[in-house]
């Protein structure tokens, strides 16, 4: 069963080893990361969905965020306890040490503690006033049949097996034309965004560049690079946002398990790493570069904090998380809704204008989605933290997507005026098939 709302014509390497032989028992080290894993999703999911308005359940985000994780932790989440209060949650992993817990403040969402934490909480923050502006629902411009043809098999495993939507939402010519969820989901259920979260990133930095208070051309501003002879003061913004950096990535991805798990902060770890190559020279996919190129615009922040911009684009629903240290982690940590990200997708439609008024600088959609630097092999291309689309046959070379972990999809078309949003929890090793799913909507659409 599910619940349907559509239109009458609707990273640094991991600081433990994965458990190569079952009968190896887990380390502390795996067994803390676990912990923190788990306190902080179970915080966030439950937390974030009660100030949106909605409600989840403990057995609701275990059957759905909490299955099928990192193959060295999946084991170990399932099994351990959870203690949820007001403000906190907690999970026991060690008999000589404290619980790993997680703290929810209003308007910031949910941050872990570092490993033996057992201080106050953190503290608070308030939340802005929520004046969420409706999306129209309208008919769809198309063939209807093929649309929910199209919506209906996202859901069923059309797109790829054992993959679980959670929910689709496709906005045409700035009306809804469909909008579908899973049972336990709805309008307001913030999800984790995972690495959507990056694209997310890449527009609080245009909008700090419209204001004129951050050049991607400059070097990025890290103070732990300012040192004389440091090489790494010559990497810019916009090498960082291209992925482009240079510095040292261990695994795909530069797993940043210590920093979004682990409680370490990301002042602490992100500015330590070295380069391995000239800045500009290699493409490589991390979580650190986004980290770092957030970290750079931090002064920025006291004046115009990220859930400023969120307001405006009336994503009243989206809470951007920081380590305990209150940095943004922005590469990943950000909580919102499927109604929110067809939000933020709009923005982009409008090239960056709002009710008239520009939020972004004239010609930021073209920059963010511009091949200007080393290009990743595959099916996508990379700009500035979004994903091409120029490579995919059936999608309009214009087409850009901001792409997450587990199954996250903010798909954007300019030249066709729609946005499409897939949500899902897919099982580590299970992938949405989203490039053929996008092909599929936009036939409907023709």
């Amino acid at each position: 069963m599910r619940i349907l709302i559509l239109a009458a014509a609707v990273a640094v390497a991991s600081p433990f080893a994965a458990v190569a032989q079952e009968a190896v028992a887990p380390g502390p080290a795996v067994r803390a990361m676990a912990a923190g894993y788990k306190a902080l999703t179970v915080c966030s999911a439950l937390k974030t969905a009660e100030a949106a308005g909605g409600a989840r359940t403990l057995e609701s985000v275990e059957a759905n965020e909490l299955v099928g994780v990192y193959p060295e932790l999946d084991g170990l989440v399932r099994e351990m306890p959870v203690e949820i209060g007001e403000r906190q949650v907690s999970v026991p992993w060690d008999e000589a040490m404290p619980p790993r817990t997680a703290v929810y403040s209003p308007g910031r969402g949910c941050a872990i503690m570092p490993v033996g934490w057992t201080g106050e909480s953190p503290e608070m923050f308030l939340p802005g006033v929520r004046v969420n502006e409706p999306l129209v629902v309208a008919d769809a411009r198309g063939n209807l049949a093929l649309l929910n043809e199209a919506v209906e098999q996202a859901f069923e495993g059309g797109y790829g097996e054992g993959v679980n939507t959670t929910a689709v939402l496709v906005l045409q010519a700035d009306r809804l034309v469909a909008e579908e969820y899973a049972l336990g989901f709805g309008v307001d259920t913030p999800q984790r965004t995972w690495s959507v979260g990056k694209s997310l990133a890449g527009t609080i930095i245009g909008a700090a560049v419209h204001r004129g208070e951050a050049d991607v051309d400059a070097p990025a501003a890290i103070a732990d690079w300012s040192r004389d002879g440091d090489p790494r003061a010559a990497v810019t913004l916009d090498q960082l946002m291209r992925m482009a950096s240079g510095l040292t990535s261990d695994t795909a991805g530069n797993r940043t398990d210590a920093l979004y798990f682990g409680g370490v902060g990301i002042d602490e770890q992100a500015t330590t790493w070295p380069l391995i190559a000239p800045p500009g020279s290699r493409y490589r996919y991390a979580n650190n570069d986004i980290l770092l190129a957030v970290l750079s615009i931090a002064p920025t922040f006291e004046r115009h904090p990220p859930a400023e911009l969120f307001r405006r684009l009336g994503m009243y629903d989206t809470w951007a998380e920081t380590d305990w240290r209150g940095n943004y982690m922005l590469s990943s940590q950000v909580w919102t809704t499927a109604r929110d990200l067809v939000r933020f997708g709009r923005l982009y439609l409008n090239d960056g204008v709002l009710d008239g008024e520009r939020v972004l600088p004239e010609g930021w959609r073209d920059h963010v989605s511009r091949p200007s630097g080393p290009q990743p092999d595959g099916a996508q291309g990379y700009g500035a933290t979004f994903w091409l689309m120029n490579r995919s046959e059936g999608v309009p070379p214009d087409t850009i997507s901001a792409n997450g972990n587990r199954g996250q999809y903010v798909v954007i078309v300019p030249s066709r005026d729609i946005v499409i949003v897939r949500r899902g929890e897919d099982p580590a090793g299970k992938r949405f098939d989203f490039i053929a799913f996008t092909r599929d909507v936009l036939a409907a659409l023709e």
